[in-house]
Order: C-alpha cells, then structure tokens, then sequence
C-alpha cells in the first residue's frame, strides 16, 4: 500500500484535495494495514497516515507514535515513512517534530536545533544507527514542514518503491521499533544532566529508569486509564478531593497524582512491557507523591505510611 502511495501521489494531488478517495486510502487503509502489522509485535505505538490537513502536504507519511512521548508528528521523536512523490521512493526514518520546534526557536534556528538531536539520537542509540543509513535524505521538496523532516532525520532507509525487498523492508522496521523503544528507555532526546537534574539518581541507568518512570506518569493515556480504574483518593494520607475539597470536576482534573510505583530495577532496557495498569500505579496526593520519590524504593507506600503523623481517613 505504501508503494501505491508513492507511485500514485503525484497524480492525484493535482485533483481537488476535499472529498479526495486517494486521501481516504492513505488516511485510513494505509494506516489500518499497518496497525494490523503492529498485532504481532510487542508494541503499544498509536498509528496515523496523513496526506495533508485541508491541502495537499509536500511530503505524505505514515507515523508511528509512543504515547509516551507524543501522539502526533508535531512534537517528539516517533518513526515514520515519508514519501517522496518525485521520484517514487519512500524513506524510513527515526524522525522529530517539526512544528513543536519551528514554534520554540522560529525556523532558521529550529532547524539547527533538529539537526542537532538527530547528531544526538544517533549517538544515544548508536548500535541502532549503524544498521542504517545516517546520510541526508531527499524529500523532492525545500517547503518549510519537509525541510523539518530532512533537518530531524536521524537514521533510516530509503526505498524505491518498485524495488522493494519485502524480507528487508519488514525487518528494518522491526529494528526501527526496537530502537525507538531503547531511545526512549535511555531518556530519549533529554540531555544526562538535565535528567539527573530532573529526577535525580546515583547511576547512569538508575537516572535513566527514573526518567522513564516519570514518562509514564506523566503519560495523559496513563493517568486517564489510571484513574477510571482506581479510587481516588490518596493510597497514603487517605485524602479525598472529594470530602475534604468539596471537588466536583471531571475525573481527569483530581487534583491527585498518578505515581509508577512498580519498583524501578523492573524497567529493563528495550523491555516492550513497561506497566500495567493498574496494578503498577499508585493514586497519591503530591504531598505524598513527593515524598515517595525521596524514598529509595519508591515502591514502597508501607514505608510512606509509617512515616505519616496525620491520616485524613
């Protein structure tokens, strides 16, 4: 399907972009087709193809997103084919979100800051990237978004799309997942200080696990999950939004945390099974969500327990 992308794009931009069939293929089939692939694999990645959002886009693309870093190909890193109409050839690439960046530090500088955490990415996952291409990659266009795609580019392959080697073609994305999985469990695009200033840590992989438990905490699809599926009131102090704030709004506005209490030598490197929901999370108030993180299991809500000298049960 992809192929038929590539070969098939260039003539149908010409035609009127609203109501487009080919628009619909690509939105929708494509995109269907590949999260099919995803049943047989470890992975719990979000899917969208997008030809353009109210006209035709330079460059087409089918994404796949970790909800722990983004959901959308606006913002963070994510893997994604992108497809050059020129000359019929799609490239696989560990890519970054373009317009997060252009709307940060404007485009002549956001396109160095891309280039720079693609230099960075490589080096971070390193034995990834010397199973790829590292080169500059050719989109068939100098538009503004595509000029993004090329400058965040990290490592891919390119494909001629009627020379395409199933057998490689297959395996080089399962790679590509595998590495986008490692990115994130070695703290993704955040730099070593900034992650031990964040989340603090002896080691090097201890840093690392912390980072990536903060990740899932912070994930929006978590705490929602979380939340519907546990109390909420706060498992240590015992507080009650409810009772004790007379709160009344939606569920995911409580004004309580979702803490990853499962115990951080669990989150092994490259693991696909990072949580489970419920069972490895907390509900806290921040109180107490701060103070488990002083703890050095911070698993351990027993221990927060004993060291409270008030209850709100």
């Amino acid at each position: 399907m992809l192929s038929k992308l590539a070969e098939q794009y260039a003539y149908e931009r010409a035609k009127q972009f609203a109501g487009s069939e080919f628009g619909n293929f690509v939105r929708h089939d494509i995109a269907m087709e590949a999260k099919k692939r995803l049943i047989f694999l470890p992975y719990d990645l979000k899917v969208k193809a997008s030809v353009g959002a109210g006209n035709w886009a330079a460059v087409p693309w089918l994404g796949f997103f970790d909800p722990l870093i983004t959901t959308s190909a606006t913002s963070g890193f994510y893997i994604v084919y992108l497809v050059n109409a020129q000359n019929r050839s799609m490239t696989l690439s560990l890519n970054q979100g373009t317009t997060a960046i252009y709307q940060e530090f404007g485009d002549r500088k956001g396109l160095e800051v891309l280039q720079r955490r693609a230099i960075d990415i490589r080096n971070r996952i390193p034995e990834f990237a010397k199973l790829f291409d590292t080169q500059p990659i050719d989109l068939g266009s100098t538009e503004r978004l595509p000029a993004g795609y090329t400058a965040g580019h990290s490592f891919g392959r390119t494909y001629d799309s009627q020379k395409i080697n199933p057998i490689q073609f297959n395996q080089d994305l399962e790679q590509m997942f595998s590495a986008y999985e490692v990115l994130i469990d070695r703290g993704g695009t955040t730099p070593f200080d900034a992650m031990v200033e964040n989340v603090g840590g002896t080691t090097v992989e201890e840093t690392r696990r912390r980072t990536l438990s903060s990740r899932i905490e912070r994930a929006s699809n978590v705490r929602k999950k979380v939340l519907e599926r546990r109390k909420p009131i706060c498992e240590g102090c015992g507080l009650d939004p409810v009772r004790d704030y007379s709160f009344n709004g939606p569920l995911d506005r409580t004004p309580l945390d979702v803490h990853h209490s499962a115990a951080l030598n669990t989150l092994a490197e490259g693991e696909s099974r990072r949580y489970k929901i419920p069972d490895d999370f907390l509900i806290l108030c921040p109180t107490c969500h701060r103070m488990i993180h002083k703890q050095n299991d911070m698993s351990d809500i027993d221990l927060l327990k004993k060291k409270l000298k008030f209850s709100h049960g």
